[in-house]
């Protein structure tokens, strides 16, 4: 129970960071929680986390649509990923490189191909334009991953390991 306390604790100070007016696009902390969440939680959870920060809130500002599909998928996949790259890995050089290569992938998936395919703007366009979006992006996750992310990790660890040690000790006793 307390781990999903702290699921939505992490859910909700995501949300409320993302509401912040003023806040340069792209600067975010979904990827700093959802690396460590995939390494603690597992590919499920941080997957979940990723898409549901996309969709909910694309459902309360901008409205869904097939942008938020392709976008939330994306980040679900990056969750997912986490989980199988963090598995033997971990601090804040992996955090930050994990995060570099996602948002490049990231922002290729979904910066590329969203305005070619279905606002039936030029490639180029796309390109010129996602090119000070992708900068913005790679700084705030980069410096998010190696700022917030060990500690999230030692946090979501902390009550992981406290819960296993609580069944333990009830089969123990």
């Amino acid at each position: 129970m307390k781990n999903k306390l702290k699921y939505i604790i992490a859910f909700l100070t995501v949300f409320t960071f993302r509401l912040m007016p003023f806040r340069a696009p792209n600067v975010e902390p979904i990827m700093a929680f959802i690396m460590p969440f995939g390494k603690v939680y597992g590919g499920l959870m941080a997957f979940i986390f990723g898409f549901l920060s996309i969709a909910l809130f694309d459902s309360v500002t901008s409205g869904f649509g097939i942008w938020t599909l392709i976008t939330a998928l994306a980040y679900g996949l990056l969750g997912l990923g986490a989980s199988y790259y963090f598995k033997k890995r971990s601090g804040w050089k992996s955090y930050a490189s994990y995060a570099f290569i996602a948002t490049i992938f990231y922002d290729v998936v979904t910066g590329l191909t969203i305005g070619p395919l279905f606002f039936h703007q030029s490639f180029m366009v796309s390109l010129i334009g996602q090119i000070p979006f992708t900068v913005l992006h790679l700084l705030g996750n980069v410096s998010f991953a190696i700022v917030l992310s060990p500690v999230i990790e030692i946090w979501a660890k902390k009550e992981f390991a406290a819960s296993l040690l609580k069944e333990k000790v009830l089969v123990v006793s």
